[in-house]
């Protein structure tokens, strides 16, 4: 896919992405601290029936589960070597579940790690890793690329760079917010979203954060900042923890799609789910937007 080509399918309405995979995983008995993108591969049943049922729900866009399959997360688990390996199978597995009836995102995020001079990592480590992964992302046949969950712009810009430097595949970049558009590491996303369209992004926003029901404002203040797609990837609302740890979204699929509508009439053109979202909610979220 290429940006044009991106811009003329939003021209035909509004692009439906998938919902979450990581709290879904886990209630199919993904246990907690391992290594997600390594526990797919090895259970590749569950992951393909869930976005399977993310396309019949209406999905145009699946993220294939590569979210920290990138050479410095996985080092975390002792898999760096595995690197190549597991981008190219987690993307096979999304091809399979798709049919060809969605596209398909590399997906990448944060390493969680500050750059310097606030932290220990340099422009040079994180644009290497980003680099290696993009290119496997991209050998393995992806139909474009998503930043995800994105804590700082300035992570993001060296995600652009090193996108730039691989391919010419639209890059989508979202980063999790507070409710009052400030971003962890520092900064708010309305100065973000700026810069990351001057240096190529091809659509911007938020994703996690909160419910939707508390980013109308964000989303419209984006849209005033920037001329390219806006997009939204809300919580389920925002949950509660439960007495075993466990995360408990109250918002359920209608409530959260009449919020969602909301933030389409606040601009954004790119619309799903994240933590606590199912396929049930990305049919309410289709039939709402339709």
């Amino acid at each position: 896919m290429t940006r044009q080509e991106l811009l003329d399918r939003l021209n035909k309405g509004p692009l439906i992405l998938d919902g979450a995979t990581g709290s879904n995983l886990m209630k199919a008995g993904m246990p907690k601290g391992i290594c997600t993108e390594k526990w797919v591969a090895d259970h590749p049943d569950i992951l393909i029936k869930l976005q399977k049922d993310y396309v019949e729900a209406g999905s145009d866009i699946i993220y294939a589960p590569t979210f920290m399959a990138n050479r410095i997360s996985l080092r975390e688990h002792g898999l760096a070597d595995e690197t190549e390996a597991l981008n190219k199978a987690l993307v096979s597995l999304s091809k399979t579940a798709s049919g060809g009836r969605a596209l398909i995102a590399g997906d990448l995020t944060t390493t969680g790690k500050m750059m310097e001079p606030l932290g220990p990592m340099s422009y040079d480590a994180l644009y290497e890793a980003y680099r290696e992964q993009i290119t496997y992302l991209v050998d393995a046949g992806v139909d474009l690329l998503v930043a995800e969950t994105m804590l700082a712009s300035n992570e993001t810009l060296v995600l652009l760079d090193a996108a730039a430097s691989v391919c010419d595949l639209p890059v989508l970049c979202t980063l999790t917010i507070e409710a009052d558009g400030s971003l962890f590491f520092g900064g708010n996303i309305y100065d973000a979203v700026e810069e990351l369209e001057a240096i190529g992004a091809a659509a911007v926003g938020c994703n996690c954060s909160t419910g939707p029901d508390q980013l109308e404002a964000v989303i419209s203040g984006i849209r005033d900042r920037v001329s390219i797609p806006v997009i939204a990837k809300p919580n389920a609302g925002m949950p509660t923890i439960s007495e075993t740890g466990e995360a408990v979204y109250h918002m359920g699929p209608e409530e959260f799609a009449g919020h969602m509508k909301a933030l389409r009439r606040a601009g954004a053109s790119i619309l799903g789910g994240c933590c606590g979202t199912t396929p049930e909610f990305i049919r309410e979220l289709k039939k709402a937007l339709a």
